[in-house]
């Protein structure tokens, strides 16, 4: 799978690094996609998603189910 958060859809973004001249280079910048084992409640069971960190904040203030119906993704589609 890319580097992309699994629950957000948070991917690579492109733009350019700008000197003190205004020289213009491409540069991709990319988003900060961890692996972590969240433990599901319901399912009884923990998975391994990829998920970005902000996402990680989300799933720490709102619970995973909640970051989930946040987005909406089903918790089938990760399992």
């Amino acid at each position: 799978m890319a580097r992309k958060c699994q629950i957000s859809g948070v991917a690579r973004q492109h733009g350019h690094r700008v000197s003190h001249a205004n020289n213009k280079t491409k540069h991709v910048f990319m988003a900060n996609i961890q692996n972590k084992r969240v433990y599901v409640p319901s399912a009884k069971r923990s998975v391994t998603l990829k998920i970005s960190t902000r996402m990680l904040r989300t799933i720490d203030k709102l619970g995973l189910e909640g970051a989930l119906k946040k987005h909406g993704v089903t918790l089938e589609s990760l399992l």
